[in-house]
């Protein structure tokens, strides 16, 4: 599954970039083309309520998010050693069995297996930004991550969408099409993805790295990276709270069916792909990565207050894409990492924020979930549904006070 090593020079190999777009499209659009359907298709194969359902179904998620947590630097680690190509192409190749799998489970545990596995399959966004980094020129890394951002927020949206509409033919028609798309994408990319790791920049794999905490550890001694972690950890933590909470939230506050709530969704994932895939490089133009990352936290800070205290349903959708303009941050942190790790350390940054991402979806849903539950029950002292993004706000500005301190190369 080798082929020559090419470093790319000049512009980016389009054919290649559209292959890394999609692919990570198709980890973002695998965590969402099965939601539609996983309610009826938990019953189907273990009986049951729907709470049941709902109890199996966080089980399945949570999962999912561990393995792309512990296996994010691993792959990464992989892809520094033995090159980005072998690692994107094989795990596409798992990936299509995997859901094919999971077509054919006939009970819980099974799908569970295929959750534990797409999970890792899923962690891949680690080597498809590697790859990025390795073909962009360092004043472009930044604005070549949103591109990265864009196809998972277009994922994000094209995910359920598509789940629902394949639903109509049977429980099992999402999976198939997921491992449909997965194999066309790897034969794109056998023929199109040129190997970008070369002898300079190839580093020997070591376990002792190759997982989250090794990894953290090593690239936390490096100047000013450490506080940038941390300030990516606390956004993801923040940002969490739209998936975690906001169907209850609207539901609650504003009596929205789920139609509303999901044209609301589709919307944010519209408007979030075209902050990151257009918008952001104007505003790296005129404010650099790092206004850029200061003018994010800002504008959340006070995108999540207005959230967390607006009463109207109308005023509410028209915020939604607006909310969207904070989609900055994250390219422009990435670009800043980015450039300030060596060469041969990209596909560990990059395991090291997929992990660190997967660790805020475990944690976020929780803490975001049980702060609506006291702030929104009968009983409440305080009766205050948008508590979590208040919530969302103070950690935007813990992170933007970590960012302002931090020094790097």
């Amino acid at each position: 599954m080798s082929a020559p090593a090419e470093p790319a020079t000049g512009g980016m190999p389009r054919q290649a970039v559209l292959f890394i777009l999609f692919t990570v499209l198709l980890d973002a659009m695998g965590i969402g083309l099965i939601v539609p359907v996983m309610p009826d298709l938990i019953r189907e194969v273990n009986g049951g309520s729907i709470a049941n359902a709902a109890l199996w179904g966080g089980v399945l998620s949570t999962s999912f998010a561990v393995m792309q947590f512990l296996f994010g630097p691993i792959l990464g680690g992989l892809s520094d050693r033995f090159g980005r190509r072998p690692v994107l192409l094989l795990s596409l190749i798992v990936m299509a069995a995997d859901y094919l799998v999971m077509a054919v489970a006939g009970s819980i545990w099974l799908l569970l297996a295929g959750r534990l596995v797409g999970g890792v399959t899923a962690a891949t966004q680690s080597t498809a930004s590697a790859y990025m980094a390795d073909i962009s020129a360092p004043e472009d890394k930044a604005a070549n991550f949103g591109l990265i951002g864009a196809a998972f927020g277009l994922g994000f949206v094209l995910g359920p969408l598509l789940g629902g509409l394949l639903a109509g033919y049977g429980t099992r028609a999402p999976f198939y099409a997921a491992a449909g798309l997965a194999t066309l994408n790897a034969a794109f990319g056998w023929f199109v993805l040129k190997e970008t790791v070369t002898d300079r920049i190839r580093r020997s794999f070591s376990w002792k790295r190759a997982n989250p905490l090794g990894t953290l550890k090593v690239l936390g001694k490096l100047p000013g990276i450490a506080p940038l972690l941390w300030v990516y950890f606390l956004y993801q933590v923040a940002f969490t709270a739209y998936p975690a909470v906001w169907s209850y939230f609207t539901t609650e506050r504003f009596g929205w069916s789920p139609a509303t709530i999901g044209l609301s969704l589709a919307l944010f994932g519209i408007s979030m792909a075209v902050v990151q895939g257009g918008l952001i490089r104007v505003v790296l133009r005129f404010l650099g990565e790092r206004g850029t990352v200061i003018y994010g936290h800002i504008f959340d800070v006070v995108v999540f207050l207005a959230i967390g205290f607006v009463t109207s349903g109308t005023l509410m959708l028209i915020l939604t894409p607006i909310a969207a303009i904070a989609g900055v941050i994250t390219p422009a942190l990435q670009g800043i990492m980015s450039r300030a790790v060596a060469d041969d350390q990209q596909g560990e940054l990059q395991g090291a924020l997929t992990s660190m991402m997967a660790l805020a979806t475990i944690v976020s849903p929780m803490l975001m979930t049980s702060v609506f539950a006291v702030f929104s029950a009968e009983t409440a002292a305080i009766y205050q549904p948008g508590a979590p993004f208040v919530l969302s706000a103070l950690l935007m500005l813990v992170a933007l006070s970590v960012f302002l301190r931090a020094r790097w190369s």
